[in-house]
């Protein structure tokens, strides 16, 4: 059995505005460098292997909270927004015509205009999450979280999610073969100012 720690990168400006930033090389704002440098990953995660997305965000936050350089994994790049990149979420939402739904109604093969749907991004995941070794910690991005997660719990992107995403926590899932079993709750990292 080897364990898979997810964490999302830190704050972009893009994320605080909004934007879908999907494949977009977006760079940590000063805001999220200065708070992941208080953080690291706790003593039982140390040893663990290291891989982060290829984008920048993904690579500086892992550095940040594990004091070393991750390998980088192209299976691990976001998910492809197609034409919705840089644009706002909400203005998609607002605009009935564009074809944006909720995370909650887009099934596995949901997919924005010229990027991927889920069963597409599962697909290039599933061999890198075979190829694992040892326990893992992979900083990454929301999307590939959802759906490392969605297949974890048994979630079929319709209705609520059973999983809430937030910054700052380790979400792990256990791999047994072709199994993947999720934790019920997810792991802080530390504060490395905390008595």
């Amino acid at each position: 059995m080897i364990r898979l720690a997810l964490l999302r990168h830190g704050h972009t400006a893009w994320n605080r505005a909004g934007r879908i930033q999907g494949r977009s090389d977006i760079p940590l704002d000063d805001q999220a460098r200065e708070e992941l440098r208080r953080y690291a990953l706790s003593p039982d995660w140390q040893q663990a292997d290291l891989w982060s997305s290829p984008l920048v965000r993904a690579a500086e936050t892992a550095e940040l909270v594990a004091g070393r350089p991750p390998r980088t994994a192209p299976e691990l790049i976001e998910m492809n927004w197609g034409v919705w990149e840089g644009l706002h979420g909400l203005d998609l939402k607002a605009a009935p015509a564009s074809g944006f739904r909720d995370i909650e109604d887009w099934g596995w093969h949901y997919r924005p205009p010229g990027g991927e749907s889920p069963a597409e991004v599962w697909t290039r995941i599933k061999p890198w999450l075979r190829g694992l070794k040892q326990d893992t910690v992979a900083v990454c991005h929301i999307g590939i979280m959802r759906m490392i997660l969605a297949c974890a719990h048994g979630w079929d992107f319709d209705g609520p999610a059973p999983f809430r995403i937030k910054r700052n926590r380790l979400f792990v899932v256990e791999i047994s073969g072709s199994t993947l079993m999720p934790w019920p709750e997810p792991v802080r990292l530390i504060r490395k100012d905390a008595p």
